[in-house]
């Protein structure tokens, strides 16, 4: 079969050229480049919003600190540009915030880009909509897998149930993506995977432990979004359970969760933060530099999504805030491949409103009172009832087994000798961050090792025996201690990216992903189609910045 691009493939009943499953940004991003490439995608996604961990789980962008540079590919500059180009068209911003070229909405200090989950939802959907007009995407939504049929190595088939009706739908494609947020299509289809933590005998990592434990994943948090308006009272009922919350103390945490005491997630020293929600700060006095500092010291600024003062006078009444914090880490059970997986949700929930319970009725006060009552919810934010995010954020998933997985001597700056970047010869995107896990269910502190720029790896995007199933999110060819780098969303977006373009070559050229792997001119050929497409493949010289 040539190279040449064919003439653009529509949806058609139940059948497209790739499936992909689960709406996050790897899924999003891998849905734009398989469109883009002339191919047809149906896409579904569990929940209201399409976006994943930037809109229904609702964190705001976490990004490395060169991000306004580079180390990222084309489309996720311009789903960032897009985001800020939205607040410039619609919101009344202040004149200082209309001349920022770089414009913070939220001013927090985790990213260099904090905003709203629904104006993501609106740059998402205004870069799928010219594809749904056309008819090559269909979006089914909110449905989750069920069941596949599989024949050999191949996937034939997803099943996945509408949540809305509770009718089953049965899909079929070419190529198949599992962009699910704990890797749902693993065990659906057979798929050799590993989940949880792997034993240092195996990874031959310095930070895994002694023993593998598949139950023990990083702790995910149930965000939710509140704002304070000083004079009212927006307590929530007392939770039922709020005395159990308020005594639980893991062993190493150094005080109660339900405080602003935790380990410090570099240093693991104990730290108390600063709570305000009527501090008076300069919105545009401090930059975001996860380098330098993870800028979690006054809580109310650190993950802001609206800073009041970014606009005009009298537009909002108080800053809008996410509420993604140590203290709501759930590390009472994993959710994946467990009998208890909805109890754990049930209770990681009732942890994060116990944690909002106590910020109204017993945080401390610069004044030496406690409680800010004037805390209230905002389902207006979240697209919830309650002003919780409509889903977990997840930070841990099932992850294939891969042709080649990343392993912490690819990427510790410690364990490598060098800050340089991290290469492989079929390098398919960037990315940035440091190894970076939050405790875990299996009763591990936070582990922090500093690391390296670092390319994403074909081989970790091919699993080890099926032809037509390809990974999305945090479900590739990483280790539990490596997940830590790649789990944020420039990767997940890049990742994703990577697996459209990669999906539409190979149908172009009656190929398979391990070919193109395998093969020296059908890599050179994609790496190519990459980088024409945006898709940054090697890092600069970074010694300077």
């Amino acid at each position: 079969m040539s190279g040449r691009t064919p003439s653009p493939t529509v949806v058609t009943g139940d059948r497209a050229d790739v499936v992909v499953v689960g709406g996050g940004l790897g899924g999003v991003s891998a849905a734009l480049s398989a469109l883009k490439a002339g191919r047809s995608v149906i896409l579904t996604e569990q929940f209201a919003w399409l976006g994943g961990q930037l809109t229904s789980q609702a964190v705001t962008l976490d990004e490395h600190t060169w991000i306004e540079q580079f180390g990222s590919t084309a489309s996720y500059r311009d789903l960032r540009d897009g985001i800020r180009d939205y607040y410039r068209a619609n919101y009344p911003l202040s004149a200082a915030a209309r001349a920022e070229r770089h414009l913070n909405p939220g001013a927090g200090l985790v990213s260099r880009l904090c905003a709203e989950p629904r104006v993501g939802v609106a740059v998402i959907e205004g870069m799928l909509a010219p594809f749904r007009s056309s008819g090559r995407l269909r979006i089914l939504q909110p449905a989750v897998p069920v069941d596949a049929e599989v024949d050999g190595d191949h996937v034939v088939s997803v099943t996945v149930r509408r949540l809305d009706t509770g009718e089953a739908v049965t899909l079929r494609g070419d190529l198949f993506v599992d962009a699910t947020e704990t890797g749902e299509l693993l065990p659906l289809t057979g798929t050799e995977y590993v989940v949880g933590s792997e034993s240092r005998a195996e990874t031959g990592e310095p930070s895994a432990p002694e023993v593998g434990d598949p139950q023990n994943v990083q702790a995910l948090s149930w965000c939710f979004v509140v704002d304070h308006i000083d004079g009212e009272d927006h307590t929530i009922d007392r939770p039922a359970d709020y005395d159990e919350w308020r005594a639980f103390q893991p062993d190493f945490w150094g005080a109660p969760m339900m405080s602003l005491t935790a380990p410090h997630p570099r240093t693991l020293e104990i730290v108390t933060r600063s709570f305000d929600p009527t501090i008076d700060d300069d919105p545009f006095a401090a930059v975001a530099d996860q380098r330098a500092d993870g800028g979690d010291h006054e809580l109310w600024i650190f993950r802001r999504m609206l800073a009041k003062k970014v606009l005009q006078p009298g537009a909002i009444e108080s800053d809008i805030v996410l509420v993604n914090w140590p203290m709501i880490d759930y590390i009472g059970g994993s959710i994946i491949d467990s009998e208890d997986a909805e109890k754990h949700l049930v209770a990681a929930k009732a942890q994060s409103r116990a944690m909002l319970y106590w910020l109204q009725t017993e945080a401390p006060r610069p004044d030496g009172g406690t409680g800010w009552p004037g805390l209230r919810l905002r389902p207006d934010v979240t697209g919830t009832d309650d002003g919780f995010a409509q889903a977990p954020y997840i930070r841990e998933s099932r992850r294939i087994r891969a042709e080649y997985t990343v392993v912490e001597g690819d990427l510790s700056v410690e364990v490598r000798g060098n800050a340089d970047p991290a290469t492989y010869p079929d390098s398919v995107g960037v990315g940035m961050y440091r190894i970076d896990l939050h405790p875990s269910t299996g009763g591990d502190n936070y582990i922090d090792v500093a690391s390296v720029p670092f390319e994403i790896p074909l081989g970790a995007l091919i699993p080890v025996r099926m032809q037509n199933l390809l990974p999305a999110g945090k479900n590739v060819g990483t280790t539990h201690i490596t997940n830590g780098a790649f789990r944020l969303h420039p990767v997940e977006w890049g990742i994703g990216e990577a697996v459209g373009w990669l999906a539409a070559f190979c149908l172009d050229r009656a190929t398979d992903p391990r070919a193109v792997r395998n093969t020296p001119s059908l890599l050179e050929e994609f790496q190519s189609l990459l980088a024409a497409n945006g898709v940054e493949l090697h890092w600069p010289d970074v010694s300077g910045y």
